[in-house]
């Protein structure tokens, strides 16, 4: 019969680092609570990770310290083990795009519903939650272990200051935007701008005038004064009065921020 540690080994000749207790179950033929058994023995040994009930990953030995294998290379395999869509998002998105100004403590991914966090290890995986997030751009990144869905550098930035609460912030978010701004194409940028709600669009121009991205500003205003309405906050969830008005941006300035630059 063949045994748990074998048949982790076979399935990382095979070059496949991920596995169902119920697969492992048929293909040791043991019960479930027997392979469980086997499983937590594996585990104790660093071998063998559970990021979610059900949905094992194999830890080959440079990522033991981890406890983990690292999120990029499990997340597309478990989204579909859940049958989910999903995406990189925020922080971890803005990093892959090369906007590394501040590592983020757990790796972020967009979902369509709320979701609970995870722990593997040292690994943290926080999911975020929109509605439409089926119709954002993405583009596909190789890792050791497969392809990665990460949202378009454009989506990210008007998706910083839409969740800048779950970003750090709002001085975080203009610190990255600084570097992110680099690789952002304001063609791209005002189709993602229409799908999006108008107020990211203003907060997201406004701290691009901040961080010195004038020609991108220039290019996403023609949007604003067409689609906004309203003045909308910097920051929503501060009063606004009192706050000095932006009338290029329509937008009620709240809050000072201050990149770190």
């Amino acid at each position: 019969m063949l045994s748990a540690s074998r048949y982790i080994v076979d399935l990382a000749a095979r070059g496949r680092h991920h596995f169902t207790t119920e697969e492992a179950a048929t293909a040791l033929g043991s019960s479930t609570p027997a392979v469980r058994a086997a499983l937590r023995r594996l585990k104790a040994k660093g071998a063998v990770a559970q990021p979610f009930r059900g949905f094992n990953v194999i830890v080959p030995p440079e990522y033991r310290r981890l406890g983990c294998l690292p999120a990029d290379q499990f997340v597309p395999q478990l989204m579909q083990h859940l049958g989910e869509p999903y995406y990189v998002a925020l922080l971890s998105a803005a990093e892959l795009h090369g906007a590394a100004h501040q590592r983020p403590q757990s790796f972020q991914v967009m979902v369509k519903a709320n979701r609970r966090p995870l722990e593997c290890g040292e690994v943290r995986v926080q999911f975020i939650a929109r509605k439409d997030m089926e119709s954002t751009p993405v583009v596909d990144r190789k890792t050791p272990r497969g392809l990665l869905r990460v949202a378009w550098p454009e989506a990210t930035a008007l998706e910083l200051v839409g969740y800048a609460d779950q970003s750090g912030g709002l001085d975080n978010v203009a610190s990255v935007i600084t570097e992110l701004a680099e690789v952002l194409d304001s063609d791209r940028l005002i189709a993602e701008a229409a799908r999006s709600p108008i107020a990211w669009a203003q907060r997201l121009g406004y701290l691009l005038d901040l961080t010195d991205h004038r020609d991108l500003a220039d290019k996403l205003v023609s949007h604003v004064s067409v689609h906004a309405k309203v003045v909308a906050p910097l920051v929503r969830s501060k009063s606004r009065a009192g706050a000095k008005r932006d009338d290029r941006w329509k937008l009620a300035v709240n809050a000072s921020v201050e990149p770190d630059l």
